[in-house]
């Protein structure tokens, strides 16, 4: 043993070959690099030469280098641990132990499963791949020449981008951003371009190429990044033709835009005075102008010829013409002329609770409060003026000793929106549109003494300082419950506020209640059409109003306006070639009719801002039709409404 103990002694000692002072390696980024042989005890570290108490030794495939030989090569100092019999490597950052025979390694103690050093001529001979292994080393074998590579800098990296993206010969100034990166913590300090322009003078591909230099002297690989410079950025031409140069009164005109752009990027068009038909005889100026993508326009102006001759007068062509959903002029007090059709109603078993008075909010509380069963539409519309945002629910709470069963189906919403009539119009719409989808109920059930919120969309929704918001919404209960129409701050919870917050009271000029028979059909047996006709919806002399009860006082409520009632008017025989328009009486409309299971807004773009203005609803083909319209009047819009039956005029050519 004490024979044993001498040559692991001894093999902790390397001869050295010639006295030659270490140098850098030649090798870009590496510190050190040592050269083995294999069956050679010479090693060549940094350019110089040292010999090995054993040579580079290959034993059933693993090749084995002399522990004392290669350690002191990489900065470690070797001692031997008589107790363990270890060999121990100790560098400034790690501590390894080697012990003959044994196939673990421990590097700071952690055990590493390794090839069994063993013993050559009383040298401890190791993996040389444990090794690299233990010291991080890249390890490369050419033959039988074998390179240990370490203390590898990391290269920095040359990157950059150029912008913008978009570039034009002769007119972009170019920018190049830095995002060259260096791995090694070393600043940069020099680089090198290729192909760098601040401007490039001819459209064309071109590549840029960048290197980067570290404060080591170490030079990045080569980055390149290609461009496509583009031809400089022409204005777009604007252009437009009509079939002809001279039309009648009342004829449709065909314009063609034959507008052109260098990069097909036209963003705008602007048309002047081409209207769809001249009602007037002379010369008319059509002015088109165009803009592309970079700001840059053209224009052109043509004229074109109306004649002495009439092929419609402005009335018919409107009632021929305008698309449905759109609105035309009209003679509000022509209207009045028309034949007005009286009509009875038929009253049906539905429920209607209207949440509107307050209409306009000043405070957080209870705005209804109503106990009822069964199938009930509820309507809501109100403004926001309390001063902060706030939400809005619908809470059902169970009052019984048994669950209650409750579903919703048809929804619409519109708002919240700082312009009323598009809240009640887009609710309107969007209710319409649910009806005739007729989605599947969504149940839920209520246990004894709990509350649940129901109509989500309505809560999801968070209504600003001064945003009005309607709604409609279905809901059915197989017994009774209580219903609340909740306002409550954003972010407090509504349930556990209901015993803390108050009724709200009344403003006095709008509904609020619970109403039966809330669906009216109209049946007109009649000939529609033959002639101008109209017939007055929400005018309280013939659509009466719907009477109930304000739950929260006990007090009768009228449903002035009706709004939140379902009508379906059903016109079994309107004549041939006939337009169906509405005319607000009272002042803007807005809203949706289904005709004939279509929903057409009134109207597509915009409202109906006084009775000068109707909108298309319907037109009738070569023979006589049943036509069935479905409406409720839209929250925010006057009452009344004519409806019109307007002969069509003869098409012409």
């Amino acid at each position: 043993m004490k024979s044993l103990k001498w040559l692991l002694i001894l093999s902790l000692f390397i001869i050295p070959l010639a006295n030659v002072s270490e140098r850098t390696a030649s090798a870009a980024g590496v510190s050190d690099q040592l050269v083995l042989q294999v069956n050679s005890n010479v090693m060549v570290h940094n350019g110089a030469m040292w010999k090995s108490a054993q040579p580079l030794t290959a034993v059933k495939g693993s090749t084995f280098v002399a522990l004392s030989a290669i350690a002191p090569r990489f900065g470690y100092v070797l001692s031997f641990d008589s107790v363990k019999k270890e060999s121990i490597a100790t560098s400034s950052t790690h501590v390894l132990r080697f012990k003959f025979g044994s196939t673990i390694v421990y590097i700071d103690n952690k055990p590493i499963n390794v090839t069994a050093p063993y013993l050559l001529k009383g040298s401890l001979m190791i993996p040389l791949r444990t090794w690299a292994q233990l010291t991080d080393s890249k390890l490369t074998v050419a033959g039988g020449k074998v390179t240990l590579a370490w203390n590898v800098f990391k290269l920095p990296t040359a990157n950059f981008d150029v912008q913008p993206k978009e570039i034009y010969a002769g007119e972009t100034n170019v920018t190049y951003v830095d995002q060259s990166t260096s791995p090694s913590g070393q600043p940069l300090v020099d680089e090198r371009w290729d192909g760098k322009l601040d401007m490039f003078p001819n459209p064309g591909t071109y590549t840029i190429t960048r290197q980067v230099q570290d404060a080591l002297g170490q030079w990045s690989d080569p980055f390149s990044v290609t461009i496509e410079v583009k031809a400089p950025n022409q204005a777009p031409v604007a252009d437009f033709t009509t079939e002809k140069q001279q039309y009648r009164i009342g004829e449709d005109v065909l314009y063609t835009d034959l507008s052109t752009d260098d990069e097909n990027a036209i963003v705008r068009r602007t048309w002047t005075g081409n209207d769809k038909a001249f009602f007037e005889a002379g010369d008319k100026t059509v002015t088109l102008e165009v803009e592309d993508r970079h700001g840059l326009t053209h224009q052109v102006t043509k004229t074109i010829t109306v004649t002495n001759e009439v092929l419609y007068t402005r009335d018919e062509y409107a009632r021929l013409k305008t698309a449905v959903g759109d609105k035309f002029t009209i003679d509000g007090a022509s209207v009045l002329k028309f034949q007005s059709l009286s009509y009875k109603i038929q009253n049906e078993d539905a429920q209607l609770v209207r949440s509107n008075s307050p209409e306009t909010l000043i405070q957080e509380g209870i705005a209804y409060d109503s106990q009822i069963s069964g199938q009930v539409r509820f309507m809501f519309h109100n403004v926001n003026k309390i001063g902060y945002p706030v939400k809005m629910y619908l809470i059902a709470t169970n009052n019984n000793s048994s669950a209650v069963n409750v579903s919703t189906s048809s929804f619409g919403m519109g708002g919240p929106d700082k312009f009323v009539e598009n809240t009640g119009k887009l609710s309107t719409i969007r209710y319409l549109s649910s009806l005739l989808a007729n989605p599947t109920p969504k149940w839920k059930s209520i246990a004894p003494g709990k509350s649940e919120i129901l109509l989500d969309d309505i809560s999801k929704v968070t209504i600003k300082q001064d945003d009005a918001i309607s709604a409609y919404g279905d809901v059915y209960a197989d017994q009774e419950l209580e219903y609340r129409v909740v306002v409550a701050a954003v972010g407090k919870d509504p349930i556990a506020s209901l015993s803390s917050l108050s009724i709200m009271e009344r403003d006095g000029k709008h509904v609020r209640g619970t109403f039966n028979n809330a669906n009216r059909t109209i049946e007109m047996p009649d000939i529609l059409g033959n002639q101008a006709q109209l017939i007055r919806l929400g005018d309280p002399t013939i659509d009466t109003i719907l009477n109930g009860i304000d739950e929260v006082t006990g007090k009768l409520e009228l449903n002035l306006g009706n709004y939140g009632v379902l009508y379906h008017l059903r016109l079994p025989h309107v004549a041939p070639h006939t337009l169906i328009a509405i005319n607000p009486r009272g002042g803007f409309y807005t809203g949706g009719f289904v005709v004939n299971g279509q929903v057409v807004a009134v109207s597509n773009t915009s409202i109906l801002k006084d009775n000068t203005e109707a909108a298309v609803l319907y037109r009738t083909g070569d023979s006589e039709e049943s036509v069935d319209i479905v409406f409720t009047p839209s929250s925010g819009s006057n009452l009344p409404i004519a409806m019109m039956f307007l002969p069509l005029p003869a098409l012409r050519y």
